[in-house]
């Protein structure tokens, strides 16, 4: 989601390019349609009253991102595009290119399969949200049918991209800083599980942890978050949702959440930064596709 510059514009490039394209898991194991999601509300009244996120109009987001420019693309997929743009770092208003602080604007696909629920779960969490190893939401703008979430942009990109994607942006990480990223991204599931109100994170793989120029992993996409089980329950019962090859066998058979699925999930990314493998290759020979079995 909050990405480095796309570099060729073959689908997959960006940081959360298959994160609702075919791979979003329910309980019949079908794509979430946007029939699936509730009415479009017409307020803000459903974003949390303590949000200190700052609310963008249409037109300040139009003229940061050089009106959605095609060239300004980070990143596009099920839910929208994502483009790159510039706000002044204290007024947030909207600067010249190269100007200011880099922003990554998530336009939201009307048609898309991304659809207000899991636009206003991003908002909620992740202004209620605050950890080294989670990315920073900076504001959003809901104006009439149009939802955007504006994010710190992460330069790096994606680890899918460093771990799948060879070129000379996309650099081969070394072993130390595979363990960083690694443990980064476990700090910051870590945070979510341990958090006074627990979080299951719900869809963590390797192209929603972003890393910023200093390769420091940070969590992104909270749009299948859950809030984790209260009192003497030892899970949520949950529509299943998530990726192939990442989501919990016992979540796929029982759609009982818990936070172990989103450790289930950790280890799975743990194996494709070690073997180098995805954790499903429909290019490989039959009966190999998953990397975990």
């Amino acid at each position: 989601m909050i990405l480095a510059p796309r570099r060729h514009a073959d689908a997959g490039e960006d940081s959360t390019h298959d994160s609702r394209k075919g791979n979003v898991l329910s309980s019949s194991s079908s794509r979430v349609s946007a029939s699936s999601v509730p009415p479009t509300p017409r307020s803000e009244g459903e974003i949390l009253t303590s949000s200190n996120l700052k609310s963008f109009t249409f037109n300040e987001l139009r003229t940061a991102t050089r009106n959605f420019r095609p060239d300004s693309v980070l990143g596009e997929g099920g839910f929208g595009s994502v483009f790159k743009g510039w706000i002044d770092e204290h007024t947030l208003a909207a600067t010249k290119p190269g100007t200011g602080i880099t922003i990554a604007v998530k336009k939201l696909n009307q048609e898309g399969f991304q659809g207000h629920k899991e636009w206003l779960a991003e908002v909620n969490y992740l202004s209620q949200l605050s950890h080294p190893n989670l990315v920073k939401l900076i504001g959003y703008c809901l104006e009439d049918e149009q939802r955007l979430l504006v994010y710190e942009f992460m330069s790096r990109g994606s680890l899918e991209n460093h771990l799948f994607r060879r070129s000379s942006y996309y650099q081969p990480l070394s072993w130390n800083l595979r363990m960083k990223v690694a443990l980064g991204a476990a700090k910051g599931l870590a945070f979510l599980h341990s958090s006074k109100a627990k979080v299951i994170y719900r869809d963590f793989k390797t192209s929603n942890v972003l890393l910023d120029s200093n390769y420091n992993a940070k969590l992104s996409d909270f749009g299948l978050a859950k809030d984790g089980p209260t009192g003497d329950k030892s899970h949520v019962s949950t529509r299943v949702m998530g990726t192939y090859g990442y989501a919990a066998p016992e979540y796929l058979a029982t759609g009982h959440l818990t936070a172990k699925s989103d450790v289930y999930s950790f280890g799975v990314v743990l194996l494709e930064m070690l073997t180098g493998r995805r954790a499903i290759d429909k290019n490989r020979p039959t009966g190999e596709y998953k990397l975990v079995e």
